[in-house]
């Protein structure tokens, strides 16, 4: 399964993937997700928001098991991210398959379309709109860089945007989600394990600023009479670092637009994006105004105008413990072992549901920590000790 997910969407330069929702390379991982559900016999469908469903069982009896993840990659993204959870989930079935383990509850693999948010600029578009935290209004807002509107690239790609929405009928189907992923950081790398479990994802969310001066000649304009965005830009990503460090959190301006964008221009328009996550929300509240306060005093100073819009947020998610404390109880049952517990910095789509239903997951070592980058990486002995630690605790809960 592995070998055939990796060349789709891969850069041939670059040797990272661009899968982006509602592409060709998207298409294609849908397909394979298809093909992986039909050759086990399992009962495929889309749902109304693009999400892929893989049932074994009856979809309508209620409290199912679901685990699952994404398909889909930031820019030049790496290849475990959201692929190793699908492909676990579909070898973990394999796996209890192997086992003859005899299911009580159903069970259903998924593949969340749109977590990423790589190109319409909105993290977890799939289960936001089946949570109701996404409506369809402001979806069908939503356009790429090229001005293509969601609902215009999901008609392309042969889904109806009519159609998406709140399923409640859906999650009520759900007993309980079970998510595997590559861990986004060393922790279990640094304590020595290859699989641990998730406790909270950190509060997190994305801010863009505009900078607004005045376009000139870079080679006629004296330095004093400039009214130049790229300064006031500049200093406040310096600021965001600094915030960062003292409020012991992350800041990161990774994107940036500027207008007219000529080499020998001064800028009229510099746009950064902002994207802050911090343990609680109060360090990263401290942290976005601390930022946003550099940033007008910058802004001051350089007669630029400022504005800042919170583009997403999502606040601290607590996984369900009692949920989490089974899947402890059910991995070291025959070994005795403690699988270490640990929070991170990233969104899921399991942090998305959680609000709706019981939610766990599971996180893969990731020996460098490297994530969002082709240098993403996990070794195969860990992959396969997450495909049995998965399989461990869908048995665990839906099997006798």
């Amino acid at each position: 399964m592995w070998a055939e997910l990796l060349p789709i969407g891969r850069h041939s330069e670059s040797g990272g993937y661009r899968r982006h929702a509602w592409t060709g390379a998207d298409a294609d991982c849908r397909a394979w997700f298809e093909e992986q559900a039909r050759a086990r016999g399992l009962a495929y469908e889309v749902d109304r928001n693009g999400n892929q469903w893989a049932w074994l069982g009856d979809p309508t009896a209620g409290d199912a098991v679901v685990t699952g993840s994404h398909l889909d990659s930031v820019p030049d993204g790496g290849a475990f991210d959201g692929p190793l959870g699908v492909v676990s989930s579909f070898a973990a079935l394999d796996e209890l398959r192997g086992r003859r383990a005899e299911f009580t509850r159903p069970l259903a693999i998924t593949n969340f379309g749109d977590e990423e948010g790589a190109r319409f600029g909105l993290a977890c578009v799939g289960s936001r709109l089946t949570a109701g935290e996404l409506t369809p209004e402001q979806a069908h807002r939503l356009t790429d860089g090229d001005g293509i509107t969601l609902p215009r690239a999901m008609e392309a790609a042969g889904h109806d945007p009519d159609a998406i929405g709140p399923d409640p009928e859906r999650l009520a189907r759900i007993g309980a989600f079970v998510e595997l992923h590559v861990e986004q950081g060393r922790a279990l790398d640094l304590s020595g394990d290859a699989v641990g479990i998730a406790s909270a994802i950190w509060p997190h969310g994305r801010w863009r600023f505009d900078f607004r001066g005045e376009a000139n000649h870079a080679g006629t304009t004296r330095l004093a009479d400039r009214r130049d965005p790229m300064l006031s830009y500049a200093e406040t990503v310096l600021a965001a670092r600094r915030e960062a460090e003292l409020a012991g959190a992350v800041a990161t301006f990774g994107k940036i637009s500027v207008e007219p964008n000529g080499v020998n221009a001064i800028p009229s328009l510099v746009r950064g994006w902002l994207d802050s996550r911090a343990a609680d929300q109060e360090s990263l509240d401290t942290v976005v105004d601390g930022i946003r306060k550099a940033a007008r005093e910058y802004a001051d100073r350089h007669g630029v105008d400022l504005a800042v819009v919170r583009e997403s947020f999502t606040p601290v998610v607590e996984f369900d413990h009692a949920l989490r404390d089974e899947l402890g109880r059910i991995l070291g049952k025959d070994t005795g072992l403690t699988v270490p517990v640990l929070g991170t910095g990233a969104g899921h789509d399991a942090g998305i549901l959680s609000g709706r239903v019981p939610t766990a997951m599971l996180f893969v070592r990731n020996p460098t920590g490297v994530s969002h980058s082709p240098a993403e990486h996990a070794a195969e002995a860990d992959c396969l000790a997450g495909v049995t630690a998965l399989a461990d605790v869908l048995e665990g809960l839906a099997c006798r």
